[in-house]
């Protein structure tokens, strides 16, 4: 960094401070200082090591990152000369002159604290009592890591980044800012710099460092020090939890895990083709029926996202509707996805006839793909009630010409006052047609869409499934009708991309849980 500064003419090279905190070789840093004649104020590492205390005051309040913090402050403190540290002790904790016209203030982490975390993400009002605390042209500052730059209200912000540790990008480069200030005007550019990473790593297992540390180094990812670390930022990483956060049974390699591939977050994905259907349930959650807004995405649209899916992780797919059989091409569909991931389509298996009947026949045998249908009752009267007169009988030779086929067929039961009494029956109904033991399961009926009772289900207590609809990317399939769940629309747009709208299911699901530090449950609409 240094010597990159030097090739760009930079008439001087200040650093923000943490000299030590993150490498194995501490006291190679201050020979470089010299070297170079780097101008220096402190950070909370540096005060901290000055001074002697016995841990970083870093700022952290999650007890996991305070503990990670410790274990390299430990070191720090073990591997630093008192030499260094004395020299440390005297570094002024601000800088702040007039260059080029422009009223410059250095600070580590804002003008409130050294230990002040100055986030890209925080709130217009936040910026500015952090701006009005300075009072400079132009505020630069360190501490999280991670660079940026904004005008505020005339003032230019700039976080200049670190050159101890990658910016949690998934880039080994390390970043610094150069700032040209001439004629009362500033300008700053957020430059990465290369450098022998892999020297870097084989130094810190070489000094024993424990290889959460070094993993940062190799791959440009944060594994440590997550939690203070705000959803929109902390979303953007690859790692966003700590593996002891989640309840039993879950038991990852790492010290931090993505959500995405979690029980939290699973590599699940729905989409809905249409919202039209040939019936009008009573309950339907997302408010179908033949009158509804079709809503149709089409199959250039569908095998984008199905690219995408693949691209992006995930490894089932959930097609849904309304009906989709309603939809022209849902065999086409079908066949384009079940090639490429384990798909699994919800159908009320009413609409198995002439063309589509012959059309199925082409999805026989498929082995990744599954067709899920839906019955509510043992007995035709008490499914009718729920689904409308005649469905029943249509949907058991539905369930039927599936079977023929060598369909993997499924099937669910939305349970309700009518046909609570019925599980059992319905049960050993399905067993005789092939839909036995796990494939048959029992849900519970949500109030969503056009059901006035039963489980009253949010963001806050239902694990996401990402599901996209012509309207946008939604928390969950239970609300994908936009018109009646408004609330779980994540990501609004008709050419919403995947990697967007997983970003956009993190960083609320991180927003949510910082209210109570609790994990949601999973509602399942699948079997």
């Amino acid at each position: 960094m240094l010597r990159d500064a030097r090739a760009r003419d930079c008439e001087r090279i200040f650093c923000l401070g943490d000299l030590g905190g993150f490498g194995a070789e501490c006291d190679a840093v201050w020979p470089l200082l010299r070297q170079f004649g780097v101008e220096c104020i402190a950070g909370n590492y540096d005060v901290a090591m000055g001074r002697g205390d016995e841990d970083c005051g870093c700022g952290y309040s999650d007890p996991r990152d305070n503990e990670l913090a410790q274990l390299i402050y430990d070191y720090t403190r073990e591997h630093t000369s008192p030499a260094f540290a004395r020299w440390m002790r005297e570094l002024p904790p601000e800088h702040r002159e007039e260059i080029g016209g422009c009223d410059v203030h250095m600070v580590h982490g804002s003008p409130l604290a050294v230990n002040d975390f100055l986030w890209e993400s925080l709130g217009d009002d936040e910026l500015r009592e952090r701006v009005g605390a300075s009072g400079g042209d132009v505020l630069l500052c360190t501490h999280t890591g991670i660079p940026w730059q904004r005008v505020v209200d005339g003032t230019l912000v700039v976080n200049v980044g670190a050159v101890g540790r990658p910016a949690n990008d998934g880039r080994r480069e390390t970043w610094y800012t150069v700032v040209s200030l001439e004629g009362g005007a500033a300008a700053a550019e957020l430059v990465p710099v290369a450098y022998d990473w892999r020297a870097q790593a084989e130094s810190m297992r070489a000094a024993g460092l424990p290889e959460v540390f070094t993993e940062t180094i190799e791959t440009g990812w944060w594994t440590t020090c997550l939690e203070v670390v705000p959803p929109p930022e902390r979303s953007r990483g690859r790692f966003q939890v700590y593996a002891d956060a989640f309840p039993d049974g879950y038991a990852p390699r790492d010290n931090v895990v993505p959500l995405f591939g979690s029980p939290v977050f699973p590599r699940r994905l729905w989409i809905y083709t249409n919202f039209d259907c040939n019936l009008s349930c009573s309950y339907c959650a997302v408010a179908s029926s033949p009158r509804a807004r079709k809503r149709r995405i089409g199959l250039e649209r569908f095998r984008d996202l199905v690219d995408q899916a693949v691209a992006e992780g995930f490894d089932e797919l959930y097609v849904t509707g309304g009906e989709p059989f309603v939809e022209a091409a849902i065999v086409d569909m079908l066949e384009y996805a079940s090639d490429r991931l384990r798909t699994v389509v919800l159908t009320n298996a009413m609409l198995f006839s002439g063309r589509r009947r012959r059309e199925l026949e082409r999805l026989s045998g498929r082995e990744s793909l599954v067709v899920q249908t839906s019955v509510d009752g043992a007995r035709p009267e008490t499914h009718d009630a729920l689904r409308g007169s005649g469905s029943w009988l249509k949907t058991m030779e539905g369930i039927e010409y599936g079977r023929s086929l060598g369909l993997s067929l499924r099937a669910a039961m939305t349970e309700t006052a009518l046909n609570r009494e019925e599980v059992e029956e319905l049960r050993a109904l399905l067993a005789d047609r092939g839909v036995a033991g796990d494939d048959f399961a029992v849900r519970p009926l949500v109030r969503r869409g056009f059901a006035d009772d039963g489980v009253e289900v949010t963001d806050a207590v239902m694990v996401p499934e990402l599901t996209i609809t012509a309207d946008g990317a939604h928390w969950h399939p239970v609300g994908g009708d936009l018109g009646s769940s408004p609330d779980l629309l994540v990501l609004p747009g008709a050419e919403v991309t995947l990697a967007d709208a997983k970003r956009a299911i993190v960083e609320r699901f991180l927003e949510l849980r910082q209210a109570d530090g609790s994990l949601p449950r999973a509602y399942r609409c699948a079997v």
